[in-house]
């Protein structure tokens, strides 16, 4: 299981600093600019990369020079994009984003990501999959596309991973194709119902998922770090405390590592440990995919926390 198939957004970030978020009506004084190759799919491929995955990602974007400028970010970074089409007839998606102190606020335009179709999944997914191999998507294109993709790849022997945002309701039939579904606490609010206030709260939702099907459900807390259940059981996997710069590729590192710890064969207590570190090392650095660290980062990070 060392191949990762990642179907999801490509998009150009731009953003700027600014010491506050400015409140409605309100003009703030920025600094910082930047342009940076992101979206979530191409975000979490480039972390996947890193940790030695052969990964393979499955999008589209405009035939402008954000698209091309995407492409080959992602080759740098070893990230096989033989499966990202050109759209002759859309833009590039862009991302706008807010970086104020240890609070980003981002809006997102998909252009390109909103046209591709099951049909190009499919025949991705056909071409690549090998049993047991990793299949990774979110919910930033075509919604019926992403369902159908993710049926067709546990079909094709695929072991499928969901990082559910931006929430969108999931049918039943998707809950029972999942092998690891992973969320932050507003996603599983809107998915559940659930508020994930305690303790009790958490493991009420992550039986929750269960019940429909999901063989792990991943509940990502922020600074209060993640949950899941081992057996039945709720176990908790606390955060990396770390000076932070930016958040902005933070939750799409922990995603990312957790999908090629899997995929090396870790079980999901250890990934989530290990993804929770990726996200650490991600907030000290700015940007999305320039901020994703290295196997040997991370390798040198747990080392320090195990004191070894």
């Amino acid at each position: 299981m060392e191949k990762v198939i990642v179907f999801g957004s490509l998009s150009m970030d731009m953003s700027v600093k600014c010491r506050a978020i400015p409140h409605r009506g309100e003009t703030a004084v920025g600094s910082d600019f930047l342009t940076t190759p992101g979206g979530m799919g191409g975000n979490q491929a480039v972390m996947c990369s890193r940790m030695g995955a052969d990964t393979f990602m499955v999008g589209k974007v405009g035939d402008d020079a954000y698209g091309r400028e995407l492409m080959a970010s992602l080759a740098r970074h070893g990230v096989i994009c033989s499966n990202v089409s050109l759209s002759a007839d859309e833009h590039t998606g862009i991302g706008l984003v807010m970086r104020g102190e240890g609070d980003n606020r981002a809006v997102y335009d998909p252009g390109a990501n909103a046209t591709i179709t099951y049909k190009e999944v499919r025949a991705a997914i056909h071409g690549l999959a090998g049993k047991d191999n990793v299949f990774l998507c979110q919910l930033g294109c075509d919604l019926e596309a992403t369902m159908q993709s993710i049926l067709c790849a546990k079909r094709n022997g695929l072991f499928t991973i969901l990082n559910a945002t931006p929430a969108r309701s999931i049918p039943e039939e998707v809950y029972q194709a999942l092998d690891v579904l992973c969320i932050n606490e507003g996603e599983c609010e809107f998915l559940s119902g659930i508020g994930c206030m305690d303790d009790a709260s958490r493991e009420k939702a992550l039986h929750f998922f269960e019940r429909r099907g999901v063989g792990h459900t991943v509940i990502t807390l922020g600074r209060r770090g993640s949950v899941t259940l081992v057996d039945g059981k709720m176990v908790k996997v606390p955060c990396f405390s770390v000076e932070t710069v930016d958040t902005t590729g933070a939750g799409d590192a922990y995603v990312g590592e957790l999908a090629a710890h899997l995929c090396f064969g870790g079980d999901i207590q250890e990934s989530m440990v290990y993804a929770s570190a990726a996200a650490a090392l991600c907030v000290t650095k700015v940007g999305a995919q320039a901020a994703m660290p290295t196997f040997a980062e991370v390798e040198k990070f747990m080392k320090a926390y195990k004191g070894e």
